[in-house]
């Protein structure tokens, strides 16, 4: 049961943040700003341009051009898991600007 308390915790904040986005709250923003933010704070563990000068430190986590594309990627999608914790990623606390310029920037890589 004390296990049980603090999952229903995160399942409604995470539920509440995915509403907000749901309900349009986040806008597809700007790619040239998201890849500025990325680059300065994604590329630890991501290669998150083809151009990308530093190497990644941690190689775990896959590139920006796999995420885009996969099948599944679209604007919704992303805007989802930028909001949910994940285990595997830092605890990222991102602007709801923040996240349309990522989500932006990532949809800008995906082959037509």
């Amino acid at each position: 049961m004390r296990r049980l308390v603090p999952a229903i915790a995160v399942a409604a904040v995470v539920g509440l943040a995915a509403g907000a986005y749901a309900q349009g709250s986040a806008k597809v923003g700007s790619a040239r700003a998201g890849r500025t933010f990325a680059l300065g704070t994604c590329t630890p563990c991501h290669v998150v341009s083809p151009r990308q000068v530093a190497p990644t430190r941690f190689a775990v986590a896959p590139s920006f051009q796999s995420i885009a594309d996969l099948p599944s990627t679209t604007e919704r999608s992303l805007q989802a898991f930028l909001v949910t914790p994940h285990p595997s990623m830092p605890n990222l606390v991102l602007s709801a600007d923040e996240v349309g310029n990522v989500v932006a920037y990532i949809l800008s890589l995906k082959k037509k």
